[in-house]
Formats: C-alpha cells, sequence, structure tokens
C-alpha cells in the first residue's frame, strides 16, 4: 500500500514536471495557436465543397470521372508518394474519392494506413539525410523551426502532426534527422489513423 502511494505520488510529480515543461517551452501555445488555424480551414474546406456541389458543379460526376479514368492502383501510388514527400497534395481529395469507390471505408482505411506509412517513410528519409552533409546543413537552415520543435517535443509534436492539418510528413522527416527514437515515431503517428476517420466521416456526410 506504501509502495503504491509513493509510485502514485512520483508519477503525480513527473506530470507536473512535465507540464511544466511543455508550458515554458510554449508547447500549448503552438498547440492552441494550430487548432484555432486548424478550425476555420477544415469549416471551410467542407463548406466549399457543399457549396460547389450544391451550386457550381456536381463533384460526384467529377469524382466518377476520376475513378473512371484513373486506375485504383495508380490513385493509391500517387497519394503513398505524395504522403511520403513533404504532403503535396490534399489529402481531403483522395478521402473525396474513396466516398465514391465500391468499398468507402475500405478505401478510406487504405488511404489511412498509406498516409501513416508515408509518415514512416518520411523518417527514414530524414535520417538518411542526416548523412549527407551539404543536403542536412540546407535543411537544418530551411527546417530550423520544424527542427527546433522536435528537438523540445518529440514525439507530441508528431502527434500535433499526425492529428492536426499540419505537414505530417514534415514533422516524421525532422525526426529522422534529429534521430527520435523510432519506436515513438510509430506509436505517435497512429493517431494519423484517427485523424482519417474524423476527416472520412465529416467528408463523407458531403459527398453522396
Amino acid at each position: 500500500m506504501i509502495k503504491r502511494k509513493k509510485k502514485v505520488k512520483s508519477n503525480r510529480k513527473r506530470f507536473q514536471l512535465v507540464h511544466k515543461y511543455y508550458e515554458r517551452t510554449g508547447l500549448y501555445s503552438f498547440v492552441g495557436k494550430n487548432l484555432k488555424n486548424a478550425i476555420l480551414p477544415i469549416l471551410g474546406t467542407v463548406l466549399v465543397i457543399y457549396i460547389f456541389n450544391k451550386y457550381v458543379y456536381n463533384i460526384n460526376d467529377g469524382l466518377r470521372h476520376f475513378t473512371e479514368t484513373f486506375s485504383k492502383t495508380s490513385i493509391l501510388a500517387i497519394f503513398f508518394i505524395s504522403e511520403s514527400i513533404l504532403g503535396l497534395v490534399p489529402p481531403e481529395i483522395f478521402i473525396a474519392w474513396a466516398k465514391k469507390t465500391e468499398a468507402p471505408i475500405l478505401n478510406l482505411s487504405i488511404l489511412a494506413l498509406l498516409s501513416y506509412s508515408g509518415g514512416l517513410v518520411s523518417y527514414s528519409l530524414g535520417k538518411f539525410i542526416s548523412k549527407l552533409e551539404k543536403v542536412r546543413m540546407y535543411l537544418e537552415v530551411k527546417m530550423a523551426k520544424s527542427l527546433n520543435n522536435t528537438k523540445k517535443w518529440g514525439g507530441i509534436l508528431i502527434l500535433v502532426g499526425a492529428l492536426l492539418p499540419l505537414p505530417f510528413a514534415i514533422a516524421c522527416l525532422a525526426a529522422g534527422m534529429i534521430k527520435y527514437p523510432f519506436k515513438n515515431v510509430f506509436f505517435f503517428g497512429l493517431f494519423r489513423l484517427v485523424r482519417f476517420a474524423i476527416y472520412g466521416w465529416a467528408i463523407f456526410k458531403v459527398v453522396h
């Protein structure tokens, strides 16, 4: 009983220290700012899709044409490459595509797994880049803020990148460059699947 109380007290103290560290280094303000910046774009995207679909052009027809023109393998390959290299194409486009396929939930799940895997590829790319001195020095200047944040917050930044409309691939790339433990990236990156579930639910409601 005494050992249990000591353990609880120790865990509480550790939590308080971590909380103070995150507060002092600006994690909460960083997350709050990005949440604030994320809410309007998310709502705006859904609203634009709805208005565009109702008054301008039937998105269903466009997605149907997109589905008939390109093979499923090609679309998934493009998405995976995009998610592995700085998230070049908004995943919302592919989520809308998944809705128009014969197996929407299955294809949404595949997209989520490919996005998550793309983050792991970015992490490996970051580790590789760290060995190329000239490339590393160039990116250390271009990505100074991301690298600094990753050093301060580690896995929490991966989690934020996985959940919010932030460049998940860049967060993973930065983690690889500073050689952040892979097991932590593997774990925190799993929250990427949660994001696709939420976005999938929202977009599936708009695209019929």
